[in-house]
């Protein structure tokens, strides 16, 4: 059930605002708490416009500028505020389509300057340091074995990995079915390492005893019966970097990043990388390209004669 309660308000219907949620619900096919992080995003426009007695209507790019400085000054981060100024401008594409507006002044309407954001990558060898930590004498050992391997080779979101199911395993074929934000559907390759660790714990798995409705869930809870939480997993990961001494700040999402970094480091093509990680946008897939050229820049400030010191 959705958090945000929607109200009438002086300066938009409440109408609109039903309308615009079950836009996000069904068009967009938004998650409850994206459609709520939305929703509860929109209040603070909505609390600028009563406040200074402004028409949703007849908004003008100026004071849109303006509602993007009262955040600033409220102390409000920029990735926090780019966040807000997206569902701005996601509301505004409504009213256009809805005919609620003849133009959208959201058009040139600019996000805050959030620099550029390097997420954490593991090396192959912190990888394999970090495999090497568990236990593979234990039935929770060989599972995350896999987690980690599935991770790594396929690139996955941890929710994507926790609702993993045997009817998404096409490992003949060398493919897995995942179904990612929006409800999307993507086929992405499969190493066969992950695919020789996902057997290795099938062993260990066909002896738990599951519990019912759990049956089809690819990795489950070894005592409880019951499919993993995300929870769970990123305390495990955490447990293992520990232990074979990485110093970085990780998580299930690093392999994500180092699947991507490792990919373009190596020549893959971009436009793949983004279908294979189900990036709406290319935007979100460069970034990967930012690591790639970073990784090289160090490559030659390490090795070029001129940067050697004497």
């Amino acid at each position: 059930m959705m958090k945000t309660k929607i109200t009438e308000h002086g300066s938009i219907p409440s109408d609109i605002l039903r309308r615009y949620s079950q836009y996000l619900r069904l068009e967009k096919a938004f998650s409850v708490n994206t459609l709520d992080a939305y929703l509860r995003d929109l209040q603070k426009l909505i609390g600028y416009y009563d406040q200074e007695e402004i028409d949703f209507r007849e908004v003008n790019l100026q004071q849109l500028d303006q509602f993007a400085a009262t955040l600033v000054d409220q102390g409000i981060s920029h990735k926090t505020i780019a966040r807000i100024l997206a569902g701005v401008r996601s509301f505004y594409k409504f009213l256009v389509l809805e005919k609620e507006v003849d133009a959208d002044p959201t058009e040139l309407l600019a996000s805050p300057n959030r620099g550029l954001y390097l997420p954490e990558v593991l090396t192959l060898d912190e990888i394999d340091r970090i495999e090497k930590a568990i236990n593979m004498d234990t039935d929770e050992g060989k599972r995350d074995h896999a987690i980690i391997e599935v991770l790594y080779s396929c690139g996955l979101r941890v929710s994507e990995l926790c609702n993993l199911r045997f009817s998404d395993l096409f490992l003949e074929e060398g493919f897995i079915h995942v179904r990612g934000k929006g409800q999307k559907d993507r086929l992405i390759p499969i190493s066969q390492s992950a695919i020789d660790e996902l057997r290795r714990w099938f062993v260990t798995r066909q002896d738990i005893k599951v519990k019912p409705g759990e049956e089809e869930y690819v990795f489950l809870s070894p005592h409880r019966g019951r499919h993993l939480s995300r929870i769970t997993v990123f305390h495990n990961i955490k447990e293992y970097a520990l232990i074979a001494g990485i110093e970085k700040d990780i998580s299930p999402h690093t392999f994500r990043h180092s699947f991507a970094t490792h990919l373009l480091e190596r020549g893959a093509n971009l436009r793949g990388v983004q279908a294979m990680l189900g990036h709406e946008s290319i935007g979100t897939t460069e970034i990967y390209l930012h690591l790639d050229r970073q990784h090289l820049r160090e490559e030659i400030l390490t090795c070029h004669p001129r940067n050697i010191r004497r």
